[in-house]
């Protein structure tokens, strides 16, 4: 399927302030950007950069007064998620380099707190995608997905005693318990076509059959794909869609449309 996605935000700027964005996807073997749009107001120098987990990134200083961003884009991507029940656990020893870094803690996934947790979520099951599949469902069954509930971020501890959370927090929790077995998972973050609410959304993979395999605990009825990733990281430390630095600064306008263009 095609589907166009765009956002935009608009800034009331008191003084320069340095950003670094994260809003270009970049094509990959489950996404290809066929056309794309990036538009900055007024024109500052920008210079773009790949982080360490390969996302494309925006580094600029905005200018005092308003500042808007719009960005759009065409993207192609498989008409259906790619799913496959029974593929098996890798051993570590057997994990790539570059993935060998998403087993550990992080700031908001204490994978070592919920080993316990998850062998009892996924006992008698397959090593591997199955447990995944079933802490996918656990989460989605027990902690209630509740958008806009919050603007702070919670670790995954906190999520689990809370019951409720954003998708964010729904997917910190099932990375960290993905962790805690020895199964590296990561958050994603980007776009969601028919999410209710429309806004940036978060899901996570998990590693599995050597290859990263996509699970989301907050949408139980999105059976079809729709997704199209901007950012990869740890947690959502890593893959927020701007980070501003000095005294704060909101969007006082803040839009994220998907459409599909065919399938």
């Amino acid at each position: 399927m095609l589907l166009h996605t765009s956002c935009s935000f608009r800034f009331q700027i008191p003084d320069p302030t340095p950003f670094v964005l994260m809003l270009r996807p970049r094509s990959g073997w489950q996404q290809w950007i066929a056309k794309e749009e990036y538009k900055i107001a007024p024109r500052v120098p920008v210079n773009e950069f790949t982080d360490i987990y390969g996302n494309l990134c925006q580094r600029l200083v905005a200018p005092s007064g308003e500042f808007s961003i719009h960005t759009s884009a065409e993207v192609q991507i498989p008409d259906e998620i790619d799913r496959e029940p029974g593929a098996y656990y890798v051993d570590v020893q057997f994990l790539p380099e570059n993935v060998i870094g998403f087993l550990l803690p992080s700031r908001y996934c204490e994978s070592e707190c919920f080993w316990q947790m998850a062998m009892e979520i996924t006992e008698g099951l397959s090593p591997g995608y199955d447990q995944v599949a079933a802490i996918e469902h656990w989460v989605r069954d027990n902690i209630s997905y509740k958008p806009g509930s919050s603007d702070l971020h919670i670790s995954a501890v906190q999520v689990n005693e809370k019951g409720s959370g954003v998708c964010r927090d729904l997917s910190h929790l099932a990375i960290a318990m993905c962790r805690s077995m020895s199964i590296p998972a990561r958050l994603v973050v980007g776009y969601c076509h028919k999410l209710e609410p429309m806004d940036m959304h978060a899901w996570f993979e998990a590693y599995v059959g050597n290859r990263w395999y996509l699970f989301d605990p907050s949408q139980p009825h999105h059976k079809h794909n729709g997704y199209v990733a901007i950012g990869y990281g740890r947690d959502a430390a890593d893959v927020a869609v701007f980070n501003q630095f000095g005294p704060p600064v909101y969007p006082d306008v803040n839009k994220v449309k998907v459409r599909l263009i065919k399938t």
